[in-house]
């Protein structure tokens, strides 16, 4: 093997100061010098993927490299022409290197391999092939949401996949290849809701003015044997101020922060009994200028003493089965002093204006001291703040031991509203 072997070389550092007081290295050797360019290894290593023109590797078999006895591999780096990596393990003898992350199909590939041999020479070679077009019957498509623009703090990502995945190391697959990306960054984990869905949160709420950015590596990826990954739309977010409301059942008072500070306390009504509120966080879903609230629509009988059918202003709305923070002029001389709504939470109309006026979608409603139920983690808007972070990394496939999340079959059912 024709190679310049490696010398010993002492290099020395003197510090100098300029006259603005920047401080400038120079260094300088003992007279022998390293060789920066690597040898060409190519004798040195065996691939099993075809590098020839026209030639294409099955991407359902995986990577493997290996050294003959005179050397040992020190680094391999594998990734496809958009900058996917593949994952790979490396012998401890340093004498095999094998993929453990699946290939995409319909994809070019480069391949850097870093060898040293007996004396310590530093070698390298550059592969590059293409894999074969994808086999599987199906292609699992994600749609990530919400759509591109501007959220609260509390907005939770979610990724509905068009194909059912029920196995764990298929959901594994998945779940690796789904990227959520933060400036500045966050510790955050997918749970899989059920074998369609997933939600994405970090740890705390996201940080206020963060950019977050979702896509998806599937493309191409083998999934399971009739399966693999297809193309998805990725979306750009941002996060504005961090607006909370915290409305205390008990006390009448909704008082919202904005940044950790306190702007505005309002005298509220909530939930009658009954017809308690939900403690617990929310997230602003929507906002509707008007809505049309019937009783009959959330289970409430025509002709009871209960029921009523009341045009309403102002309605910010934080579950899908009817719970809003609305104005509500009929219950004034209740708000402050008592709870009288069928579980929404009601002001003055001018108090609601406010409110509608200075929350968006993704900021955070969190209700305490209510007699009323915890809030639903999923299917009722989003309620994923009420899951511990241990409990929630119990709902990953990289993370947890959970195979099965809830079924689509729960969700609650969009239900018009609850005054």
């Amino acid at each position: 093997m024709n190679h310049i072997p490696r010398t010993r070389t002492v290099v020395s550092c003197v510090a100098l100061v300029t006259a603005l007081g920047a401080g400038i290295t120079a260094c300088g050797s003992d007279g022998d010098s390293l060789s920066a360019t690597p040898y060409d290894a190519a004798g040195l290593i065996s691939f099993n993927a075809p590098t020839g023109a026209g030639k294409r590797a099955d991407p359902d078999k995986p990577l493997e490299i290996s050294v003959k006895d005179e050397g040992r591999i020190t680094d391999v780096t594998a990734k496809d022409s958009t900058g996917r990596f593949v994952a790979g393990e490396l012998s401890a003898d340093g004498s095999r290197w094998h993929s453990t992350s699946p290939l995409a199909a319909s994809a070019h590939y480069t391949v850097t391999v870093s060898t040293e041999d007996d004396d310590g020479a530093p070698g390298r070679k550059v592969l590059s092939f293409d894999t074969t077009r994808p086999t599987a019957k199906k292609q699992l498509g994600v749609t990530f949401g919400p759509d591109a623009g501007e959220y609260g703090v509390g907005q939770i990502i979610t990724a509905q996949l068009s194909e059912e995945v029920k196995d764990k190391a298929q959901r594994a697959v998945v779940e690796r290849a789904l990227r959520v990306d933060s400036v500045p960054a966050v510790s955050g984990s997918w749970y899989w809701v059920s074998g369609k869905e997933l939600h994405y949160r970090p740890k705390d709420y996201w940080p206020a003015h963060a950019t977050i950015l979702v896509h998806s590596n599937l493309d191409g990826v083998k999934i399971g044997d009739r399966l693999r990954g297809g193309k998805s739309k990725p979306v750009k977010l941002t996060t504005g101020d961090r607006i909370e409301a915290l409305t205390d059942a008990a006390a009448h008072e909704l008082t919202v922060l904005k940044n950790g500070a306190v702007i505005k306390s309002i005298p509220v009504t909530t939930g009658k009994p009954g017809y308690e509120t939900r403690n617990g966080v929310k997230v602003v879903l929507e906002k509707q200028y008007f809505v049309r609230m019937r009783g009959t629509t959330v289970g409430i009988a025509e002709g009871s003493r209960d029921n009523y059918d009341l045009p309403v202003y102002y309605a910010t709305r934080v579950t899908w089965s009817g719970e809003y923070v609305h104005a509500a002029p009929w219950s004034v001389g209740s708000q402050g002093y008592a709870n009288v709504s069928h579980g929404c939470t009601g002001m003055s109309t001018a108090n609601a204006r406010w409110f509608f006026d200075t929350v968006h979608e993704g900021d955070i409603v969190r209700v305490v001291n209510s007699k009323g139920q915890p809030m639903e983690p999923f299917g009722n808007g989003f309620g994923d703040w009420n899951v511990t972070w241990k409990k929630w990394r119990d709902g990953s496939a990289l993370t947890g031991a959970r195979t099965n999340g809830q079924s689509s079959s729960d969700a609650v059912r969009l239900r018009p509203a609850a005054v």
